[in-house]
């Protein structure tokens, strides 16, 4: 067993992750803000991504609908990567492109917002559910990592980036994973004030 292998995972994921949260404080805060208003204002949050980013954004739903770390109401969002039924008949009949894309179209309103998540920021269609998602007048927070890709290129100024400065898919995995903790914790605090420990 090559535990200096494993202990470099462990020393390279927390170097990584301390790096991000300079960097990423200030527009994480900027998403928890707009997630806030969005959820007061009656809209929901719909979630997007491929492989791991997929699990993320299943795990942000279910925080939402579920709970975090305190009870509450649920929370609408919705994972747009769950339905095997819409992706398939999608995929099938139309192309893997347009998988989340139809159910932007078909779930989005103005005012919701699109939690698009993609490693590369190249993902082709977390970027084709960005272009429905705006079309539509959503607001999109977007969780990328190696400089953003073509994702970064799309958003507006009225939408959220946070790029995790990384260029390894799993350290920026780990980073969106605490990310959307993050994030969860910034949507109770905002909701009931306060520590969940207090």
């Amino acid at each position: 067993m090559n535990t200096q292998r494993i202990l470099s995972h462990f020393h390279e994921s927390a170097e990584i992750k301390i790096q991000s949260a300079t960097a990423l404080a200030q527009p994480i805060g900027q998403a928890i803000e707009m997630m806030f208003s969005a959820l007061s204002n009656g809209n929901k949050i719909l979630a997007c991504g491929n492989g791991g980013s997929a699990a993320d954004a299943q795990h942000f739903a279910a925080e939402l609908v579920g709970r975090f770390e305190r009870e509450r109401f649920p929370l609408p969002a919705i994972s747009l990567a769950t339905d095997t039924s819409i992706l398939t008949a999608v995929a099938n009949d139309y192309s893997y492109r347009e998988i989340f894309s139809k159910q932007v179209q078909a779930y989005g309103q103005a005012g919701d917002i699109l939690l698009a998540i993609s490693t590369s920021g190249n993902s082709a269609n977390v970027m084709a559910a960005i272009e429905a998602a705006l079309e539509r007048e959503m607001r999109i927070i977007a969780l990328t990592g190696k400089g953003g890709g073509a994702i970064g290129k799309m958003l507006t100024d009225a939408d959220v980036h946070i790029c995790v400065p990384a260029d390894r898919t799993a350290r920026i995995q780990e980073v969106h994973l605490v990310t959307i903790h993050a994030l969860c914790d910034g949507i109770d605090v905002a909701l009931f004030g306060g520590d969940v420990n207090e």
